[in-house]
């Protein structure tokens, strides 16, 4: 998404406020400003006040409001770049700051090797996101699983490479150059 906010404005432009992307939005009823609203503030050109939002960070990404409205906005890709925007910009409301580490590092963890590695994963983002708190306990929490998840074959030391890195490089760099 373009740091300005004329990028933004001109793929919401043809919405008229129907609210059938909020009615049909499985997580409205927990958002502090709903879709329909942070799509409003878009063509406003209030796209900080858009980026500071939790709501951005509580959407699941379930297309439901892309595909209810009836002008073919795509609110989903709206909310995205909202998050995106949010990212680069230090925006991130405090209350979702981890949700925004564990979706930069998940990104990072899948440019690396292609395909998800678990452990490293857990570790990064665990580091990330309360070794800064100093919260020990949240750190540690979930290591106990470790004997039972390995009982179980469910926990695995190092992920298996993509076969085909050429293509999630592809992936990554089509990505980048859909931003500029």
């Amino acid at each position: 998404m373009h740091s300005d906010s004329s990028g933004l404005s001109a793929l919401v432009n043809d919405c008229y406020q129907c609210g059938k992307c909020t009615a049909g939005c499985p997580l409205a009823a927990q958002m502090d400003i709903v879709p329909s609203q942070l799509v409003r503030l878009a063509q406003a050109g209030q796209v900080e006040r858009a980026t500071r939002a939790e709501s951005i960070w509580l959407c699941v990404s379930c297309q439901t409001c892309t595909t209810r409205c009836p002008q073919s906005v795509d609110v989903a890709g709206v909310i995205d770049a909202l998050r995106e925007q949010s990212a680069q910009d230090g925006t991130v409301a405090k209350t979702q700051r981890r949700t925004a580490i564990f979706q930069q590092v998940f990104l990072d963890n899948i440019r690396r090797h292609g395909r998800l590695n678990e452990l490293e994963l857990v570790g990064a983002f665990k580091t990330q996101a309360f070794l800064k708190d100093l919260s020990i306990p949240l750190l540690m929490k979930d290591a106990l699983l470790a004997p039972q998840m390995m009982k179980r074959d469910k926990l695995h030391f190092a992920g298996k490479p993509a076969r085909d890195r050429q293509v999630v490089d592809r992936i990554f760099a089509k990505c980048a150059e859909a931003k500029v």
